[in-house]
């Protein structure tokens, strides 16, 4: 899908949020600017999360109410990935991982997961690509 505005990936989060279960997990992946984390303020939308949404880049995982939003810009290898604890939130919520593309290998770490790539097109253009993955 298309989006041409921050708005516009905002909804296409919010639709994705509205589907999910408690136990699912989103592996972002996108670069800098991308709006993964707009992405993300929309999927809580769709959760019926009414807290303010940011960036969890400097306390690696935020925690709202059944979502925990996880940034692994920061993150380096699966050891780091334990050493914060990630595999003690698998099943308690939805997760929301952004910078997954650091972490080679994590998808093993979970039974099924939406993949959400957001590439950058132009000024305010973005490309989404949603995909599911059951192992």
């Amino acid at each position: 899908m298309l989006s041409n505005s921050v708005e516009e990936t905002v909804k296409a989060g919010r639709e994705l949020g509205g589907k999910l279960k408690n136990d699912d997990a989103v592996l972002l992946y996108g670069e800098m600017g991308a709006g993964k984390t707009h992405f993300v303020k929309g999927m809580a939308l769709g959760l019926g999360v009414t807290a303010t949404i940011t960036s969890p880049t400097f306390a690696l995982v935020n925690e709202y109410k059944g979502l925990y939003h996880f940034d692994l810009f920061r993150i380096n290898s699966l050891d780091d990935l334990y050493a914060i604890g990630f595999c003690d939130y698998i099943g308690k919520g939805v997760l929301a991982v952004e910078w997954s593309e650091n972490i080679p290998n994590l998808e093993r770490e979970l039974d099924d997961y939406y993949k959400v790539k957001i590439a950058k097109k132009g000024e305010n253009a973005r490309e989404i690509t949603i995909d599911y993955t059951r192992t």
